[in-house]
Order: C-alpha cells, then sequence, then structure tokens
C-alpha cells in the first residue's frame, strides 16, 4: 500500500468503508485459522482415540501461552505504530517495529529452550497422565520445543503490516500457512497417509507456520520501499519511550493472555477428574466456540489500527464513529451464532467425534458457551479500544477482572455445587460480568474525550 493511500484510508475514507476494508480480511484470516485448528482436531477425531484427542486438548494451554508473547510485542508494537503514525512519527513507526520483532524472536527461542529443560514437570503441570502423556509429548514437540519461534513470529509480523492498514496482506500471509495446514493434516494424521496421529499434526502445525513466516518475509522485502515495518537491525533500539509505549500495552496484552493459560489448564484439570472423554469434549467445544470468538476478535483487532490512529490525530469523533459501527454489525452477528449454537450442541459436537459420551458432554459444555457469545463481543470491543489509544491499566484491569475476579472463582464454586454442568457455566458468567463493566468504561472514555478540546 502506497503511503498516501494509507492516509486516505484512515482520515478521509468513510468509517463503514474503512472499517470493513481492515475488518473482514482480519475476519477472513482468523476464520481460516480456526477452520485449521478444527482440522486437526476432526483428523485426530477420525482416529476415535480419545487419548489422541486429548493430547491436542492437553497442548492447548502451551499454545495460548504464545499468545502471551503475540500480543506483548505483537498488540504492542502495533498499537503504538498506529499511534506514531497518527502523529506522523515515521521513525517511531520503524523503531517500534523493529523492537517487537527482535524481542519475540528472541523470547521464542527461549520459550523452546525452557520448555525442552523442564518438558516432563511441564506435561504433568498440563493435566497429562499416564495414559495422554506420549501423545502429548509427540505433540508438543513440533508445537513448542521445535516451533515456538515461528508461531510466534507469523502472528507478531501480521499485527505489525496490519498496523498501517495492509490488512489484506496481512491475512493473506496468515491464511496462507493455515491453508497449507489443513493441506497436510490428513496425510500426516491418519493411517493412509504417514499415520503420525496427533504428533501429525503437531509437525504439520510447525511446517506451516515455517510458510507464512517466509511469506512476511519476502513481502517486507518486496514492499520495503512502500512500507513503515522494519525488521532492520539498525533500527533495533533499546529507548526508554519505545519500550514503555510498547510495553504499556504488550504486557496487559500478555497477562490477559497467562491468566487464560491458567484458567484453561484449571479447566482442563476439574475435567479430567470426569475422565478422558470429558477432557476431549473440552477440546471440541473450544474449536467450535473459536468461530464466533474469533469473528468478534477479529472485528476489534481489525480496526485497532483506525481506532488508534484517529485518536492520536485527536479526531475523536471518527474513533467513536468506528466504535459505534463495529458494535452495530457484531452484536446482531453474535446473537444468531449463539441461538445456532444453543440448538444444535450436540449435532456441531458429533461432527467431530461420534462417540455418545463426548457428544453429552461436549452438548453442556457449547450450550453454556453459547449463552456468552454476545457478551464476548462487547468485551472484546472494549479491551481494542484500550489496546489502540494505549490504556494498558484498563486492558488489565479487564485481564484480572475476567479470570481472576470472575472466571477462576466461578469455576471451582459451580463445580463444587453441579459438578461438571457447573463448570461449564463459568465463562457465562464472566463474559456477562464483563461486559457490563465494558459499557461503563467505554461511556467513561468517550464522556471524557468529549471534553478534550480538538
Amino acid at each position: 500500500m502506497e503511503n498516501t493511500e494509507k492516509r486516505v484510508l484512515f482520515e478521509q475514507t468513510p468509517v463503514p468503508q474503512a472499517a470493513r476494508r481492515l475488518m473482514i480480511p482480519t475476519i477472513l484470516s482468523s476464520l481460516v485459522m480456526v477452520i485449521y485448528s478444527m482440522a486437526d482436531t476432526y483428523f485426530v477425531g477420525k482416529l476415535n482415540d480419545p487419548i489422541q484427542n486429548s493430547a491436542v486438548t492437553l497442548a492447548a494451554p502451551m499454545l495460548l501461552a504464545f499468545n502471551a508473547v503475540n500480543n506483548l510485542f505483537g498488540v504492542g508494537s502495533s498499537s503504538m505504530m498506529s499511534r506514531a503514525l497518527g502523529e506522523q512519527d515515521i521513525e517511531k513507526v520503524q523503531k517500534s517495529s523493529a523492537f517487537g520483532f527482535y524481542c519475540a524472536l528472541f523470547c521464542g527461542i527461549m520459550m523452546s529452550l525452557v520448555c525442552t529443560v523442564f518438558f516432563n514437570p511441564l506435561l504433568h503441570l498440563l493435566g497429562a497422565e499416564s495414559a495422554t502423556i506420549t501423545a502429548t509429548a509427540a505433540y508438543m514437540k513440533w508445537t513448542v520445543l521445535l516451533g515456538a519461534s515461528p508461531s510466534i513470529l507469523n502472528v507478531v509480523m501480521a499485527y505489525m503490516v496490519r498496523s498501517e492498514g495492509a490488512a489484506l496482506h496481512a491475512s493473506i500471509g496468515t491464511m496462507s500457512g493455515c491453508i497449507l495446514n489443513m493441506i497436510l493434516d490428513p496425510i500426516f494424521i491418519m493411517p493412509r497417509g504417514l499415520g503420525m496421529g496427533a504428533s501429525g499434526a503437531g509437525c504439520a502445525t510447525f511446517v506451516s507456520n515455517c510458510v507464512a513466516c517466509t511469506y512476511f518475509f519476502v513481502l517486507l522485502y518486496v514492499k520495503r520501499k512502500n512500507t513503515y515495518v522494519s525488521i532492520r537491525p539498525r533500527d533495533f533500539k533499546l529507548q526508554k519511550q519505545i519500550i514503555t509505549g510498547v510495553f504499556a500495552v504488550g504486557i496487559p496484552a500478555s497477562i490477559q493472555n497467562l491468566l487464560n493459560v491458567t484458567g484453561m489448564t484449571i479447566l482442563n484439570n476439574f475435567a479430567a477428574v470426569y475422565g478422558p472423554d470429558a477432557v476431549a469434549a473440552i477440546g471440541i467445544v473450544q474449536k467450535i466456540y473459536m468461530v464466533p470468538m474469533q469473528i468478534a476478535m477479529g472485528s476489534s483487532q481489525g480496526v485497532m489500527p483506525l481506532v488508534g490512529y484517529s485518536y492520536s490525530a485527536k479526531n475523536y469523533k471518527r474513533m467513536k464513529e468506528t466504535v459505534f459501527f463495529i458494535a452495530k454489525v457484531m452484536v446482531p452477528i453474535m446473537v444468531v451464532s449463539s441461538v445456532f449454537c444453543h440448538f444444535r450442541s450436540e449435532w456441531l459436537v458429533s461432527l467431530f467425534m461420534k462417540k455418545e459420551e463426548i457428544v453429552h458432554y461436549g452438548g453442556i459444555f457449547l450450550r453454556a458457551d453459547s449463552l456468552a457469545m454476545t457478551f464476548l463481543a462487547v468485551d472484546f470491543l472494549a479491551v481494542g479500544v484500550f489496546q489502540a489509544i494505549g490504556m494498558g491499566k484498563k486492558s488489565l484491569l479487564f485481564a484480572v477482572l475476567r479470570k481472576i475476579v470472575f472466571e477462576i472463582p466461578a469455576l471451582i464454586l459451580l463445580n463444587r455445587v453441579f459438578g461438571v454442568n457447573g463448570i461449564a457455566y463459568a465463562a457465562f458468567v464472566a463474559e456477562f460480568m464483563l461486559a457490563i463493566c465494558a459499557v461503563c468504561m467505554l461511556r467513561r472514555i468517550f464522556k471524557g474525550l468529549e471534553k478534550v478540546p480538538v
């Protein structure tokens, strides 16, 4: 995208058109990511072996842990870049992107090394038991021990490319890896192919992330004269302004994902009491739930550059118009998704595995999660606004409220009172309470902006 096109998009294009241009590619890439994630579960599920399916589920918290790094340097640096673009400070854009890239690379390498050293204790911490530890270890060898860096860099570079309005290129890079993964899954997993089971799913993910990273490296080289995104070593500077600007947004976003990992690990450990079928069912439901979740997340993340740019350019009217437009689009979509998933829960779960107990548990969890979908869209929108305008403290508050104050206590209490039926509704309780907080906090922000002289 030429530099003049960037300014036209952020400053002159009507909000609905600009929002769609940024949002739709992001949502599409998010949905493709969900489909490829479902492909892992689908093909592993076709083996009709709950142990193999449980391996993918038990390893999920570690893959979420990657998101902590993704958000620290992806969300943090992209927010900094969008705000710097609004201020027309190009040098800050370049330094922010280089800082985010090299720090993400370093963290990916360190995560692989640490996980390799403490591999066996880590497997037990994730809830792997004697029946599932071998399959879980085989899956994590590819996705964690070897695949941490390409998995992280793939996402971080997509954030940075998207920050200057190139949402289509960011989505192509992400989707290229996802589509390749879906092609490789049946080849690596199924008996008619290489017959690697859960290990094959991990291997396919590793190869696909490497290909996606290659796309972004080639893109940045080809567009080097028309992009402000820099991964040149000379632009990597440990300057206080850059570090604090990235970390102010990135650390709260990272903590939010670490808390998600904690919540998922606790949920898996609670579910493990009810057997591998319950754990496998939760894994399937999480994949299904990711469809509406990624639509909501993709819409909020997609328009973050527009919100951040407008805020830094002091065009508060355009900023608010963007936020309200996304809300009017996403809430009805989430309501429809909620109704569909609620009344077709068992059928959706049975698409992945036909085992009666897994379908039963999956129906319970999906009906509960369906109630949270509409509130989830509001919560993601609020977090996206906080991240876009640099309000890291509010984003951190949301992360703490979601897991520490609402979800984990609800999980413990409802499990004690209602058993497996109770733990299914913990996420709904958290998202409902958080949505109330989101509306109140956004209203306060907008009222404060009305008092700021333009």
